[in-house]
């Protein structure tokens, strides 16, 4: 199977502190890879490279499209990159409402994407908004509501309607359940299960959280100081920790 995304020795400097230090990884249709990592290990900073939020220094990333197309995201225009942002990826934010707009109601932020995808008629999009607030489990009723009414559990399922709406085939998730409780956070986490299973998703999600990539990620890396220090399959690298890190961090986990 060909990935999808291919990330070739990235790294990303801040003046004497690097940041990113040489990271490779593919991601396969349908594959959820979890990046894990104690603040300032560098994931959130890898995760923004990716995306294009930030530039990088070295390395490539590749991605290939719809069109089976090898797109070099380094070099790729800013007016495209946006665009392959709005369609084929998308970007879940810790923060639901720097990724959603907070002064148009819930089913505008839904529609937003589909506008940008070409589609006009009213009715359709109405209509295809109502369905995902459904999907999100979000009561049709609330769709003319604005989001600062909202919870921020609920905020955070609109953002993944809003993003899911367009059928993007690799999004990208920083911390997507924290600061929210912990009951808020067992149903978000049922409900990405369920999506990233039914779209067939590829996702890379990173947190500090074990438990979210023990139920969500089939592939796992660690980081510390910027480097990948464990890799493989989540369960392996859980359940038999082989970095001292990784036993740190596995640890951490089990202290009562």
């Amino acid at each position: 199977m060909q990935p999808l995304l291919r990330v070739n020795n990235l790294s990303k400097d801040y003046g004497a502190l690097r940041a990113c230090d040489r990271i490779s990884f593919n991601l396969y249709p349908g594959q959820v890879l979890g990046i894990i990592g104690e603040s300032g290990s560098g994931k959130s900073t890898l995760l923004a490279s990716i995306a294009g939020h930030v530039s990088f220094d070295d390395g490539e990333v590749l991605y290939c499209n719809r069109d089976n197309n090898l797109i070099n995201l380094r070099t790729l225009p800013e007016p495209r990159r946006r665009q392959l942002m709005k369609t084929e990826w998308g970007f879940v934010r810790q923060n639901p409402r720097d990724g959603l707009r907070m002064t148009v109601t819930a089913g505008a932020n839904i529609g937003e994407r589909l506008l940008d995808v070409g589609q006009r008629h009213y009715g359709n999009i109405r209509t295809e908004a109502l369905q995902w607030l459904n999907e999100v489990e979000i009561p049709e009723n609330r769709i003319d509501n604005f989001p600062n009414t909202f919870s921020g559990g609920m905020q955070q399922r609109l953002q993944l309607a809003r993003i899911l709406v367009t059928r993007p085939r690799i999004v990208l998730m920083d911390e997507p359940t924290g600061g929210l409780d912990v009951s808020v956070q067992a149903r978000l986490l049922d409900l990405m299960r369920s999506l990233v299973r039914t779209l067939d998703l590829s996702v890379i999600l990173v947190t500090h959280d074990i438990g979210v990539v023990r139920l969500l990620a089939h592939r796992l890396m660690v980081m510390q100081n910027g480097q990948v220090v464990e890799a493989g399959l989540t369960d392996q690298v859980l359940d038999d920790p082989q970095h001292p890190y990784t036993q740190q961090l596995v640890n951490a986990t089990l202290v009562p």
